[in-house]
């Protein structure tokens, strides 16, 4: 099905489609599960007639849920979560080929940014379905008046579901949402070993360093961190972690890495990343302590982990010394490159998380959605976890694609598991 030229999408080159056709077909052969859902989508129709405006990186990966969502008889519209995430092959692909509006281009600004946003928000979506919690930020901030037909929405990353529990705590969200990032076959997988190896690939494509025998700073230690910090200790980096939570400290510790406030960290690390989703994590006084050559970047949500005026404030000079890489030089003639505008890198810089791990998230997104319109009716204006059922199915078929088999309990191990009355 190919769009109409005219207001139904808005993308860098429809001439970009054939290339992404191909890209989007290999990604999908690296995503069993969702191609399985897809499969029942298409007859059973359990979205039929619901419109769903999604707001994600508009990737080959992202391109697998889109086409699962249509054969399940969804109206969808898809904009952009990140200015630097989208590939317009894709994008072109999705519009020209699978009659997905979409309106993204990669490197448009703000002001387009948020049109697209408010683009999607037009489409008087049912379900809304986030990657960072804009459209719902926009929802509830700007245009509380489009929310009338939603029933419920999804969640696809931590940073955003931080932002929608604030607005439950407040008595403020306006529908119920899934957090599929809560998903247990979301964030151990996705944020962890995605996050970890899709990062990891792009500081090396942005500036193709060697890791091995480096000092590398990883912010956080969350599951991405974690995920980050244990693929660099991999390529045979010496890995400093920064943490503000002592468990999540003492845990890195015990994995092996070494634990400091960022302004020691600042003064012998080479490389930064960033994977804790606040605000100025790596600030003035830091760029101050950094030494000559050293690269920092960030893998959280959103581009403000990194205090970049403060960065640019302090600068005599920038330049783009190569693509995603700025070189500030400070008065003393020191240089900090910067990755990405401080944005993903890993999306900016590469293509992002593998399909056989966004295979997962997205059939969570999938199901999500499925259980919002079938049991939107009994939900409160509160965040969810993905039901226990929907998350063990997905590891099911997630093995089961594999060829892998576990063991299930005999009918006495249940038993004694259930009781209380069974001692030594």
């Amino acid at each position: 099905m190919r769009l109409e030229l005219g207001n139904d999408y808005d993308i860098k080159d429809i001439g970009l489609a054939p290339e992404g056709v191909l890209r989007i077909e290999w990604a999908d052969m690296h995503m069993p599960v969702l191609r399985a859902i897809r499969e029942r989508f298409g007859k059973e129709k359990p979205l039929a007639g619901v419109r769903i405006g999604a707001c994600l990186h508009v990737t080959t990966e992202t391109a697998g849920l889109m086409r699962t969502l249509v054969a399940g008889g969804a109206d969808v519209v898809l904009c952009a979560s990140n200015p630097l995430s989208t590939q317009d092959d894709v994008a072109a692909a999705l519009v020209n080929d699978y009659g997905v509006r979409v309106y993204a281009i990669k490197g448009e600004d703000d002001a387009t940014y948020y049109s697209h946003i408010n683009t999607c928000v037009d489409h008087r979506p049912n379900i809304t379905m986030d990657d960072g919690a804009d459209v719902i930020g926009v929802l509830h901030g700007e245009r509380p008046d489009m929310a009338a037909d939603i029933i419920g929405g999804t969640e696809e990353t931590t940073t955003g579901v931080i932002r929608l529990k604030a607005l439950e705590a407040e008595g403020r969200l306006m529908f119920p949402i899934v957090a599929v990032n809560e998903a247990n076959t979301k964030h151990m997988f996705d944020n962890r070993y995605g996050t970890g190896q899709s990062t990891l690939d792009g500081v090396i494509r942005a500036t193709n360093i060697l890791i091995a025998g480096s000092t590398v700073c990883v912010a956080g230690y969350g599951w991405c961190g974690r995920g980050l910090a244990m693929r660099m200790k991999g390529h045979g980096a010496d890995v400093i972690v920064l943490e503000v939570d002592p468990l999540r400290a003492l845990e890195a510790v015990m994995d092996g890495f070494r634990v400091m406030p960022v302004a020691e960290a600042a003064k012998i690390a080479r490389l930064f990343v960033t994977a804790t989703g606040d605000i100025h994590v790596l600030r003035g006084e830091h760029f101050e302590a950094m030494q000559d050559g050293t690269i920092i970047a960030n893998t959280g949500h959103f581009n403000v982990e990194i205090d970049i005026p403060a960065l640019e404030k302090l600068s005599v000079k920038k330049r783009a010394i190569r693509e995603f890489v700025d070189e500030f030089t400070m008065a003393d003639g020191r240089r900090i490159y910067l990755l990405a505008e401080g944005r993903l890198v890993n999306l900016a810089a590469a293509e992002g998380h593998p399909a056989a791990v966004m295979d997962m998230s997205f059939a969570n997104q999938s199901l999500s959605a499925e259980f919002m319109v079938k049991n939107h009716a009994s939900l409160e204006n509160k965040v969810y976890v993905v039901p226990k059922d929907i998350d063990d199915e997905i590891a099911r078929l997630k093995l089961e694609s594999m060829s892998v088999d576990c063991d299930t309990l005999t009918e006495e191990q249940a038993k004694y598991l259930a009781s209380w009355d069974q001692g030594t």
